[in-house]
């Protein structure tokens, strides 16, 4: 059932406090959700190629338990490594033929964390503990069943909307800025575990950022200092560029007091917080839009991990923010778009039990015409589910 209504409640834009955050890419809860969709990808290609399809498994239960270091000016060492729980569900044989999951599994995060922390050593600095199962005979039966679209295997609800606020740009652009390759090339004394806490106030914004800054490339608490300086007039600059702000305020790693020494300034060693202070896991970060933003709805499934051809939990949210773009964009004249889908367990996830937009239009009401656009929109991307599953599998759309 394909329902367009009005949008019903006060845009976002229009709304006097609006508090958007960002758990950056080294954040632990990021990372937990990141290693998981990885695991899913490379599991996912591993089925491909040994058995002609993508069979059961979710990766969505995961935890990264927090290591201990010894940090000093000018360097520091590991002195009990991260731990890193892969759990659920995954299939192992079908058939003759079998696939070494937990291989599979360790490779892919220690990949992932190769390719985006600069200082964590996958191996050294990590342990993996794999405790993956097979699934219940119900579920896996879904995989055997006719059709190049399968039933879903959960009941569950997901929303998606269109387009991003100002403040919702700023807090995702800024943490993006400070984890670019060009960044980090200027500034590799900055560590990836970002987080940015945006707070609008009417037209003024207010963003805080914590982000550590790299024991080796610190001698004393003075430069600490001085370097932290340098960074935060970057930051400021570069959300000159959002006009729509009357004001915007960077505030940085405010625990810091100067006069305490190492007890007093935010140094890492490794770049993440998990090294020593904070544990990470699934379902606990961002969006799949990359954001948590409270003024907006939001869904309780955790995406990361969880198969990409029959679990909603994921294939859902992230076609519904890019159902609501596409409404915004090929419809025109809209303000706002949301889109709210809902499966049923075992029926086809192309066959949602209730697909519906709300759409605000930037004048006057919803017509006619905009009503038969987004209702075409919504069947065509849901006629192409099979396609889209196919893209999520390889890992075409971020999940965190």
């Amino acid at each position: 059932m394909i329902i367009i209504e009005p949008y019903g409640a006060r845009p976002v834009t229009d709304q006097r406090v609006e508090i958007v955050e960002r758990k950056g890419v080294g954040h632990p809860d990021t990372l937990c959700d990141s290693m998981m969709e990885a695991v899913s990808i490379a599991l996912s290609r591993e089925y491909r190629k040994t058995f002609g399809t993508i069979l059961h498994h979710n990766i969505d239960k995961g935890l990264l338990a927090a290591g201990r270091v010894e940090k000093r000016f000018g360097g520091g060492k590991v002195t009990e490594p991260m731990d890193l729980i892969i759990g659920d569900r995954a299939t192992w044989s079908a058939g003759k033929k079998r696939i070494d999951v937990e291989k599979i599994a360790v490779a892919a995060a220690q990949e992932w964390l190769g390719r985006n922390m600069r200082f964590v050593d996958p191996k050294k600095h990590v342990r993996y503990r794999v405790v993956l199962r097979q699934g219940s005979e119900e579920l896996t039966d879904i995989f055997s069943r006719k059709g190049k679209v399968l039933g879903a295997n959960d009941t569950s609800a997901a929303v998606g909307y269109y387009p991003l606020s100002p403040t919702e740009q700023a807090v995702l652009g800024l943490e993006r800025f400070l984890n670019s390759a060009d960044f980090k090339k200027i500034f590799p004394e900055t560590g990836e575990d970002i987080k940015v806490m945006g707070l609008r106030t009417g037209d003024d914004l207010d963003i805080t950022v914590a982000m550590p800054i790299l024991c080796k490339y610190v001698n004393s608490e003075k430069e600490y200092f001085v370097r932290k300086a340098i960074i935060q007039r970057i930051m400021e600059g570069y959300l000159d560029r959002f006009t729509s702000f009357k004001s915007a305020a960077v505030n940085f790693n405010t625990l810091d007091v100067i006069g305490r020494d190492m007890n007093g300034i935010y140094l890492s060693l490794l770049g993440t917080s998990a090294e020593d202070a904070d544990s990470g896991q699934v379902g606990r970060g961002n969006r799949v839009n990359g954001l948590i933003s409270l003024n907006r709805p939001m869904g309780t499934e955790a995406a990361a991990g969880k198969n990409p051809v029959s679990h909603v939990g994921k294939i859902y949210n992230v076609l519904a923010h890019r159902i609501a773009q596409r409404i915004y964009k090929e419809v025109g004249g809209l303000r706002e778009v949301q889109v709210l889908l809902l499966s049923r367990i075992g029926a086809p996830i192309n066959e949602p039990q209730t697909a519906s937009a709300q759409v605000l239009p930037v004048k006057g009401k919803v017509t006619g015409s905009i009503v038969r656009k987004a209702e075409k929109i919504m069947q065509r991307e849901l006629n192409g589910i099979a396609k889209f599953c196919g893209e999520l599998s390889r890992g075409d759309y971020p999940v965190c």
